[in-house]
């Protein structure tokens, strides 16, 4: 037991710590104001957003520096990351809010209550856009509410469909017959199951795209994000959504509607398959989950943790994912024999297959670009 003395001396060091702890946040508070600064000063010099250059070497000085200083330079890293993000996604909201070319026009969001239709919400507010929010949901605080977008004249500058995969479909078609003048564009993961509703408004000449933001309704920073715009046949409809994200740095990726859903089939539908089947196998194992924790590895925790947070999404979002690309199938048959040949591999005692498999996987995954890291250089 410890006697009062050193009590006393515990005591001491932990109001020590608490006091660091909050010098380190002033720093921290101080650190986002300067961002702030730096915002305004790239933005009046013309600078990008992010300097891949530049934030190499205050890494590689930090590491150096922590080094001396009897700190992991892996720790000093992440925290410094972190902080860097923090002030990336400051000085982008700025630059957003700023340059942004919604002054004077106006948004419909239909279904601006969902996750993605809410980041939209805000993101085009930002941008100077009057939004007005149509969804049976409810109103979304601040902004204008239809319970029912057909009750709007549609005499906007931009509609955005945020609807669920099967109402989009139909919300399309009830668009088309309306053919508001300005541009539409729909959030969708597949976009197969939209074709029919994404003709019906090229046919009666609206302008239309589709875009797919490959990132969550919680993204803060659009850094290394991407943004898919589907071809349409409407260049002025791309360009006018394209613009949009001109101020972030998501980096923007024009193709077609069947190229998008042969991709996505393996993007998403597949690395959504292997944490469906991982969890089910684990889930079907009648091993116990705590019994499992008590042995895990690096990779399985890994592993489990992608899988954990695959499993608390929407099922019938990623059930959509996977029945209604017209491509989906594809994927998950390639699934399906890789695993049967690992299988077969393994009963065979087929040491060199083996290998083959290993070595074929890290050649092809050595080929992945990494453009932080290209950047840098």
């Amino acid at each position: 037991m410890c006697d009062v003395t050193d009590q006393l001396t515990l005591e001491q060091l932990r109001k020590r710590l608490n006091a660091l702890d909050g010098e380190l946040i002033g720093l921290i508070a101080e650190r986002q104001r300067i961002s702030r600064e730096v915002a305004r000063a790239k933005r009046s010099t013309g600078h990008p957003t992010r300097d891949y250059r530049r934030e190499r070497e205050v890494v590689l000085g930090v590491r150096e520096a922590a080094t001396a200083q009897g700190v992991s330079p892996d720790v000093a890293e992440q925290i410094l990351r972190l902080l860097i993000r923090s002030s990336l996604a400051t000085q982008e909201h700025i630059r957003v809010v700023a340059e942004g070319g919604g002054g004077g026009r106006r948004a419909l969001v239909i279904g601006g209550c969902g996750k993605m239709g809410h980041w939209f919400v805000e993101f085009l507010a930002n941008q100077g856009y009057g939004v007005e929010v149509a969804d049976p949901a409810g109103p979304v605080e601040g902004y204008p509410h239809l319970a029912d977008w057909q009750a709007s004249p549609l005499d906007h500058d931009l509609i955005v469909v945020a609807t669920p995969l099967g109402i989009t479909a139909e919300t399309l078609h009830a668009l088309a017959l309306r053919r508001p003048n300005g541009v539409v564009f729909d959030l969708t993961s597949v976009k197969t199951p939209l074709r029919s509703g994404l003709e019906a408004l090229v046919a009666a000449g609206v302008r239309v795209t589709s875009i797919h933001p490959m990132f969550g309704p919680q993204t803060d920073l659009l850094s290394g994000r991407h943004v898919i715009f589907i071809d349409l046949g409407n260049a002025d409809a791309l360009t006018a959504v394209q613009d949009l994200f001109r101020h972030t740095m998501a980096e923007r990726v024009v193709m077609g509607l069947d190229e998008h859903d042969r991709l996505i089939a393996y993007v998403l539908g597949l690395s959504h398959a292997v944490n469906i089947a991982f969890f089910t196998a684990l889930a079907d194992s009648g091993e116990a989950a705590p019994r499992l924790a008590r042995m895990s590895s690096t990779t399985f925790d890994a592993q489990l943790d992608v899988a954990s947070r695959v499993a608390e999404e929407s099922p019938a979002l990623y059930f959509e994912i996977q029945a209604l690309n017209e491509y989906g199938t594809e994927s998950l048959s390639a699934l399906l024999l890789a695993v049967e040949r690992l299988r077969a591999t393994i009963r065979s005692k087929d040491a060199a297959g083996f290998r083959q498999m290993m070595e074929r996987g890290r050649d092809y995954l050595h080929t992945r670009p990494h453009p932080e890291l290209d950047k840098a250089q």
